[in-house]
């Protein structure tokens, strides 16, 4: 009951983080030294840090830290951010989807690939229909990423992703070449 309760409260972090998803396609290098800068002059992140200093288990502190740190292009940290998360609630699918998310606008797609995996191994069955967007994407990162390495298991994770959302015209692009 606890757990499901902080995943409940946790939600709305994830909300905050699905807003800024298109982001991860368009972050650029020029990005890290703004990071440092409005890291260091961020209030909302020294607060929620002096916060979970206190009480570092203080989840929906730290989702809110791990978005702030993501707004605020600072991946490194947001990445690190959401693995105490998972640390705290190791089954909370939506932390691993957050970590694939800051891989991938770090250029981190091998570290955004295994987030996803996870991501969609976490995924409780009761839970998939509220996910299907992010089941979608995740399975279409997966099958972009290995389409070259491995085409088999493309094929198989776009398919996938079309059975979540069969309009993501990316997808269907993909699944074309695959089969060419």
């Amino acid at each position: 009951m606890k757990t499901e309760l902080k995943i409940k409260s946790l939600l709305f972090g994830l909300s905050l983080l699905t807003v800024s998803y298109v982001n991860a396609q368009t972050t650029n290098e020029t990005q890290t030294a703004a990071t440092t800068q409005s890291q260091a002059a961020n209030p909302q992140i020294e607060a929620l840090k002096q916060k979970i200093a206190t009480n570092p288990q203080d989840t929906q502190s730290l989702v809110a830290l791990a978005t702030a740190y993501q707004d605020a292009g600072d991946f490194t940290s947001a990445i690190t951010t959401w693995n105490q998360i998972t640390t705290i609630i190791p089954d909370w699918a939506p932390a691993y989807y957050s970590i694939g998310y800051a891989n991938q606008a770090a250029k981190n797609n091998e570290g955004a690939k295994a987030a996803y995996d996870k991501y969609i191994a976490k995924v409780k069955p009761e839970e998939v229909e509220a996910n299907k967007q992010n089941l979608a994407y995740a399975y279409f990162f997966i099958a972009f990423v290995d389409k070259d390495t491995n085409p088999e298991k493309a094929k198989q994770y776009i398919a996938k992703s079309l059975q979540y959302d069969s309009t993501n015209q990316d997808a269907l692009n993909l699944s074309k070449s695959l089969m060419n």
